[in-house]
């Protein structure tokens, strides 16, 4: 029974010396201790095994016992001690806490006997200044009453928690009513000084007005907001006089003298009045802001009742010297007055943030080069506060400059139009052949000139409308002048017959273009890129310029696109030329009797002829597009990716071949795959790798041709070798193809047809799920797959080379 009354008694006190982890660190912290009875995670069994690691140390027990006893008994003396030194706690906390409790009750008696006295100074003070204030207000003090009102009112700030004592509730509405009469009294004053009917007393300020306006500084800011505008409207009363709507200095033709005048007011208003009001009211920005917000509707109005008489260059005139004199104002003043807050000074002169905009006022835009569209754009700089704040009013009427716009710009490509026709196309071999066409130059010119101008009168709706007219003539003078004066194709020229082919007779025809009209098309196509670029930058320019909003709306591409395709059409125009030139070579070529020749010999007349028209057209071509490589380059391509099939069109033609006849063909066609290969730099002394993508579509057009030939060539006994010859050299699966050289090799149809079925049968099995033919892969045969015949001619190929 005594044993389990233990177990519990320990249970309960493990439990109740349980402590945390946070807390046993603590403790850890507070007191630390290497004794392992000090450990969170005392283990007894492991504590008996270290003071009794072997059986020998059990003799010396008792000594371990009465150690760990003398402990005990320490702790408890530890124990003991501690909790009787807490028995007095409470009490000395007690006599703690009421000590504490009389130094917080002499605090705040201190605390309020200060505030007592400070309030008391603080009415005293009230009390004193009221008086001071009543008085000096009668005496019209005001350069004392400005010092005294302000002081006045601070003081009374730290009464307001006790407006409940009828006392300070009667001194606040003395000071109230001292301020009302400042107020009313101030007015009257400056009403006296500057009436608003009749013209202003001679004479300069007065001291006592100066000190009214520190007054008004700490009123109500409406008794400010009143003398400024009282004052403004008699300072400006004379302009409404003499720019009355009916005079005849009110029109637009006489807009100088409204800007020449307020400058002599403010002038004078500088040296009469310039100390009278304090600087940070900004009175003489506030005086010309004014006048601009009275000009604008002054101008407005006028204008709408003359709108007739406005002419585009009256309407420049006047925009023009409006937009200078806001930009005098913003040299002059920082636009704090229009907002709410403080204005801010440039640090530098205001710079246009567009780059058409080179010049200063008043200079000739006109004669400015078109390569500014090109120049790096200037650093964006701070906005002119003052913009629009008077030529806004012109906006409204900007029709008549849009109209103008249209009409100049309908007459520029009338004239360009009738230039080209009287002065004609360039001429081949001089400085204009190949060039961009100067009216292309003059057309940017004058867009640039409009952009400049039209930027400077608004930056809304008319840039959208001088836009569209932009996109108008843009493509009008694609249409007219580059499209409308393309070569057109004609059949004057017969080309060579194939009498004068086989007698190998050169020279005597010509391509279908002369010269003059290769280089007109070289021309217009390079005058096409030029404003195909130039289009893109305006249309970043124009987009740089008009609102954010408007941003969206701006968009060039149609007008791109069309001169993108006149390029294009140049460049066909230019392949049917060289095209065309050569098809009668190639004609000849096809009805050659092929099978009666007897013996290889050089190349054939049509190959000479094929290349002569290409040394004719080829370099004139290179030489006037030198400016636009990548489109000669285009011209080399579509040139080859057409006359390429042609040739082996032709090639299928000539039927039946010998095999003399083949070896050739074969020879012919591997001098025109050299001539082809050498075509991007032929007559030319400056000798340049072709592009790879070229080289590329010459290798492998004209090896097809090669492969036909060879097959045409190779025996066609034993038929199983001939057509896994031919489905090795030509990877073609077309049966079609395989009749055309069965015809050309001559073989009777009942042959044809046998060859045609054990063709079908040798064909390799298409993939899995494909849609079209077998997917044969080029595989060149061997030296041992070739006959002696082809290995011949091979070798008399390279000995001609």
């Amino acid at each position: 029974m005594m044993e389990e009354e233990e177990l519990e008694f320990a249970e309960d006190l493990e439990a109740i010396l349980h402590l945390t982890p946070e807390v046993q660190l603590a403790i850890e912290q507070v007191f630390p201790s290497q004794d392992p009875l000090d450990r969170a995670d005392f283990n007894a069994v492991e504590y008996i095994n270290t003071l009794f690691p072997t059986e020998q140390s059990l003799a010396n027990i008792d000594d371990v016992v009465n150690k760990i006893r003398l402990k005990i008994r320490r702790l408890d003396d530890n124990i003991r001690t501690v909790v009787r030194g807490q028995t007095n706690v409470g009490q000395d906390g007690r006599q703690v806490k009421e000590i504490t409790r009389d130094i917080k009750q002499l605090d705040h008696a201190k605390r309020h006997l200060t505030t007592s006295i400070t309030t008391l100074n603080h009415l005293h003070m009230l009390a004193g200044g009221v008086d001071s204030l009543e008085a000096m207000t009668r005496k019209r003090q005001y350069g004392e009453v400005a010092n005294l009102l302000q002081g006045v009112v601070n003081v009374l700030e730290h009464f307001h928690k006790y407006m409940g004592i009828p006392q300070i509730r009667q001194l606040s509405e003395r000071v109230k009513a001292a301020q009302s009469e400042l107020g009313t009294q101030i007015l009257a004053d400056f009403e006296e000084a500057f009436p608003s009917q009749g013209s202003k007393r001679p004479g300069g300020p007065s001291n006592v007005l100066r000190d009214a306006c520190l007054v008004a500084n700490v009123l109500d800011p409406r008794i400010k907001q009143e003398i400024i505008k009282k004052f403004i409207r008699q300072h400006l009363s004379e302009y409404l006089v003499l720019f009355q709507e009916n005079q005849d200095v009110a029109w637009l033709d006489k807009i100088d003298r409204r800007y020449a005048w307020i400058k002599r007011q403010l002038v004078d208003y500088e040296e009469k009045y310039g100390r009278m009001f304090p600087e940070e009211w900004c009175m003489t920005e506030r005086i010309a802001v004014e006048f601009c917000h009275i000009t604008r509707v002054e101008l407005a109005k006028v204008m709408r009742t003359r709108a007739k008489e406005i002419e585009v260059k009256l309407l420049l005139f006047a925009i023009q010297r409006t937009t200078n004199f806001e930009g005098l104002l913003a040299k002059r003043f920082t636009g704090c007055t229009l907002t709410d807050g403080p204005g801010k000074k440039p640090e530098s002169p205001l710079d246009s943030t567009n780059p058409f905009l080179e010049d200063e006022p008043g200079e000739d835009v006109g004669a400015e080069k078109e390569e500014d569209l090109d120049r790096p754009r200037k650093p964006k700089a701070p906005d002119n506060p003052f913009h629009g704040i008077v030529s806004k009013c012109f906006e409204p009427h900007l029709y008549v400059y849009i109209e103008s716009q249209d009409k100049n710009l309908g007459e520029l490509i009338d004239r360009f139009v009738a230039d080209f026709r009287a002065q004609g196309p360039p001429k081949a071999g001089t400085e204009e052949g190949g060039a961009v066409l100067p009216s292309c130059a003059d057309l940017f010119v004058y867009y640039k000139k409009c952009m400049v101008q039209c930027s400077q009168l608004s930056t809304g709706e008319p840039m959208i409308a001088l836009t569209t007219i932009f996109q108008k003539y843009l493509r009008e003078y694609a249409w007219k002048i580059l499209s409308g004066n393309l070569p057109k194709t004609s059949s004057n020229s017969g080309g060579l017959t194939i009498s004068s082919l086989l007698k190998e007779k050169e020279g005597s025809e010509a391509a279908k273009f002369t010269m003059d009209e290769l280089c007109l098309i070289c021309s217009i196509l390079s005058t096409a890129e030029y404003c195909l670029a130039t289009t893109q930058q305006l249309e970043e320019k124009l987009k740089e310029k008009v609102d954010k909003v408007l941003v969206e709306r701006i968009n060039l591409t149609g007008e791109m696109d069309t001169f993108s395709t006149v390029i294009s059409n140049s460049i066909q125009l230019l392949v049917q030329d060289l095209d065309a030139a050569c098809d009668p070579a190639l004609t000849a070529m096809s009805k050659m009797p092929w099978q009666s020749v007897e013996h290889v010999g050089d190349q054939s007349p049509y190959v000479t002829s094929v290349i002569m028209h290409i040394k004719q057209n080829v370099p004139i071509i290179r030489d006037n597009l030198a400016s636009t490589r990548k489109y000669f380059t285009q011209f080399c391509i579509k040139f080859t990716n057409s006359f390429i099939p042609k040739f082996i069109n032709h090639l299928f033609r000539c039927k039946p071949i010998s095999m003399v006849g083949a070896e050739q063909l074969l020879l012919d066609t591997h001098s025109l795959k050299t001539v082809l290969l050498d075509l991007p730099s032929i007559g030319s002394q400056v000798l340049r790798k072709a592009p790879a993508s070229y080289t590329k579509i010459v290798v492998k057009g004209m090896t097809r041709a090669e492969m036909i030939l060879k097959v045409v060539m190779a025996p066609h006994e034993p038929p199983v070798v001939f057509v896994d010859n031919y489905i090795k050299l030509l990877a073609d699966g077309n049966p079609e193809t395989f009749q055309k050289i069965l015809d050309m090799k001559g073989l009777k149809r009942s042959e044809q047809s046998s060859m045609l079925e054990l063709f079908r049968q040798r064909l390799p099995t298409p993939p899995s799920g494909a849609d079209g033919g077998p997917s044969l892969s080029f595989c060149a045969p061997t030296p041992e797959q070739e006959s002696s015949r082809i290995r011949k001619l091979e070798k008399l190929i390279k000995k001609r080379l």
